[in-house]
Formats: structure tokens, sequence, C-alpha cells
């Protein structure tokens, strides 16, 4: 299983274990994790699985595909590390990642 660490807008962590093949946004919402809406259900059709992914991960975890960069333009306080996490898909390679929960949702 790959370990995934969240971390809340007020600095609580959450660390959970993900299975390969289903995505960040899915373990989020299976873990209970606070501050993860996911109101489409990971369909990239809302911004609110909104994340940080932590600097260290952003090379691992790639850029965002065009259909995601326009929904990432609804992102409340969008930055350059900004990804929505139904997009980011869980993989070995991924075990420990890090991301950060922004304060609010799009």
């Amino acid at each position: 299983m790959t370990k995934i660490t969240f971390i809340t807008h007020d600095g609580s962590s959450h660390e959970v274990e993900a299975q390969n093949g289903s995505t960040v946004m899915e373990n989020a919402i299976k873990n209970s994790v606070p501050g993860i809406e996911a109101e489409c259900g990971g369909a990239c059709a809302c911004a609110t699985c909104h994340v940080y992914v932590d600097e260290n991960w952003k090379d691992i975890v790639g850029e965002p595909e065009v259909m995601e960069e326009d929904m990432l333009d609804f992102a409340w306080e969008m930055k350059p590390n900004s990804r929505l996490c139904c997009q980011i898909k869980v993989s070995d390679e991924l075990d420990g990642l890090v991301v950060r929960i922004p304060e609010k949702q799009g």
C-alpha cells in the first residue's frame, strides 16, 4: 500500500494507506479527510478536491492535463503546485506523497 499524508490548512496531518490504481481523492473520501469535498465524484468537473502538492513531490506527480488546468481556474488560491487530487493516480512511486489542503475549496 502507498502512504499519502494530507495536511489540512490548520496543520493537522492525516496519513492514509492508498491502493494502487485508485486516485488520491478516492482515498481522501474513503478515509474522511477533512477539506476534500469532491462534489463531482472525481469526474474533473469541479475544483473541490484541490490540493497543493508538496514541492518535493511535484516532479514525480507531474503536471496537470489541459482539462484539469481548465478546472483549476475555479480553485481557491491556485498556486503553481495546485492539482485536483481526483486526477492523481496512486502508484508505488507516490509512496510517502504529501499534499496540503487549502482553507477553502472552489
